[in-house]
């Protein structure tokens, strides 16, 4: 049986250079792989599995003869081209927000609801926003045994989580205010950078609590899509999520506080232990020797990272704990190939 074919659209984006890096390191299960990406970026090469590829613009024929295609772009093009693709017999995955909570394309982490993969009447698989992928691998494998039912959730992401823009605008404002005694006034550090877009104040030696785009009830774009991500993911279309998403200094890999509430009594020993045999999460929690992740030590890793599990005596029913995961590889680039890599798994 020949080896399924491959398109990655938005083959030169951030994402997109993450996707070829992850296929170079995982079994090679890919015949064809072709590159595609805008009229302004078409021409250039890029090296696949060793192999020099030229990226196309993308167009209804390049989708000919294309078994899956990973959409890495902005959700204005997915929304375009994600449906021509299935409208060709490609399956699609797509990393945009463009269809993640549309009733007909499945929202899939494959450590959670892989049986969702062939539910597809659109032809198109979602992949969640890194943010919630950052943290629902890990709480999958605990609502299995616990059965959660509340979540109260502050984000700390970083500044790739807004793009190349992000990571550009918080590296000029540090070489702004590099070496230079700015006092103990915040203003200081305003005044210093000046223009911090895309940020609406300077990321650099600050926090914003502010990530997306100002929705209902005074909530961020980025905190209803926690909620309501997690409850699709889940399968929990009542379960009750309150989210801060909060910007900091940090280029890259999103950190989560966790305080989870479930129907049924938890142990933290043995959700220690879920956590350590659970596909995808790896536990650094050990508060004695002040081991725990952060996202200087796990960036560039793939699995969610968990640690300062903990519970409140008085609430024998939660759990706290920290979680750090790499937004742009499982958050986003690794999530999706994976998804695409189940799906083929799948027919055999």
């Amino acid at each position: 049986m020949a080896k399924p074919s491959l398109a990655i659209v938005g083959a030169t984006g951030a994402v997109g250079s993450v996707m070829i890096e992850l296929i170079d390191e995982r079994a090679d299960i890919w015949g064809e792989i072709k590159l595609l990406a805008s009229k302004r970026s078409a021409g250039k090469k890029l090296k696949v599995r060793g192999q020099e590829l030229t990226v196309e613009e993308i167009s209804p024929e390049a989708f000919v003869g294309i078994d899956v295609a990973v959409f890495d772009v902005p959700d204005e093009i997915s929304k375009e081209w994600a449906p021509i693709a299935a409208s060709k017999g490609v399956v699609v995955v797509d990393n945009s927000a463009a269809f993640r909570m549309d009733k007909d394309v499945p929202l899939v982490v494959p450590e959670v609801n892989d049986d969702q993969i062939n539910n597809r009447p659109k032809g198109i698989i979602a992949n969640p926003n890194c943010t919630t992928m950052s943290m629902i691998v890990a709480l999958g494998a605990l609502h299995k045994k616990y059965k959660v039912n509340e979540l109260v959730v502050a984000s700390y992401q970083a500044a790739s989580g807004a793009g190349k823009p992000g990571v550009d605008a918080l590296h000029e404002q540090i070489s702004k205010i590099a070496g230079k005694n700015l006092g103990s006034n915040a203003k200081d550090v305003a005044n210093e950078v000046g223009d911090h877009s895309p940020f609406p104040r300077p990321l650099a030696l600050n926090v914003i609590p502010w990530a997306g785009s100002l929705k209902e009830d005074g909530f961020t774009s980025e905190e209803l899509k926690v909620k309501n991500e997690s409850r699709k993911i889940l399968g929990l279309p009542n379960l009750k999520v309150t989210a801060t998403c909060v910007r900091v200094p940090v280029v890259t890999t999103h950190s989560l506080a966790v305080h989870a509430t479930f129907d049924n009594k938890v142990d933290v020993k043995e959700a220690r232990e879920i956590l350590r045999n659970a596909p995808g999460v790896e536990v650094l929690d050990d508060p004695e020797n002040l081991i725990f992740p952060t996202p200087a030590d796990v960036v560039g890793t793939d699995p969610t990272w968990v640690g300062r599990l903990r519970q409140d005596p008085s609430a024998p029913n939660t759990l706290d704990f920290f979680i750090c995961g790499d937004n742009l590889r499982k958050g986003a680039a690794l999530n999706t190939l994976q998804i695409a890599e189940h799906y083929v798994a799948s027919l055999s």
